[in-house]
């Protein structure tokens, strides 16, 4: 019963958590491009706080809509005798479906966020791929979840809950992946890569005055 209640609450509000955490890194790297200058105001921005009331604003508002399905009309077990002819289905119901898929879209749009920052994000050094992989992580997510709804509504009994898991362990593998083997592979494999002179590049090098006195 607990479980059945919980299950697919604490699926969305682990996984707003994690996109929030990738949109607050996002907007971070932005920011600390957009303040090489020492008169820009984005300087102000930069620090810890700003990814944290990210994450925590963006987690609080699916918290809300969790709890609202939990508290309006939660899910609970029942017995499925309409699948099957001679086979009876002991499954979760959903509850009200609108709080579901209010969570599920919830979700994309924050991964839709994250992505349009990423993609603006282009401009960055080209030796620094983080933009890049975020926009390909997001790009991934948004594509699983979105062949995810109806390959859910297709579905009936125990195979909707192989869709599930079949979308939540793509879209993690996908997000994890595509943001953390690169950066492994170039620590392991291409450690000469991993330096400040190759990540911020020359082009964004201070530049040096030289007094020249001509005779």
């Amino acid at each position: 019963m607990l479980t059945c209640m919980l299950r697919q609450i604490m699926f969305g509000v682990i996984f707003s958590i994690s996109v929030s955490c990738v949109l607050g890194k996002t907007v971070l790297v932005v920011l600390a491009f957009k303040a090489t200058n020492p008169c820009s105001s984005a300087r102000k921005w930069l620090g810890p706080k700003t990814p944290i009331c990210i994450v925590f604003v963006c987690s609080l508002v699916q918290t809300v809509i969790c709890t609202a399905w939990l508290l309006a009309s939660p899910s609970f077990p029942e017995l499925n005798m309409k699948s099957y002819n001679e086979k009876i289905i002991f499954e979760c119901n959903e509850g009200d479906t609108i709080f579901f898929y209010c969570m599920l879209g919830y979700l994309g749009l924050l991964a839709t966020v994250s992505f349009i920052v990423a993609f603006l994000s282009r401009n960055l050094p080209g030796s620094f791929n983080e933009a890049k992989l975020i926009t390909f992580s997001m790009l991934v997510f948004v594509s699983v979840w979105i062949s995810f709804i109806p390959a859910y509504l297709s579905t009936r009994g125990k195979y909707m809950v192989a869709v599930e898991v079949f979308a939540i362990l793509c879209s993690s593998a996908g997000l994890l992946g595509s943001i953390f083997f690169p950066k492994c592979y170039i620590i392991l494999m291409r450690p000469e890569n991993n330096t400040r002179q190759h990540l911020v590049g020359k082009s964004h090098e201070p530049k040096m005055k030289v007094n020249v006195n001509e005779r």
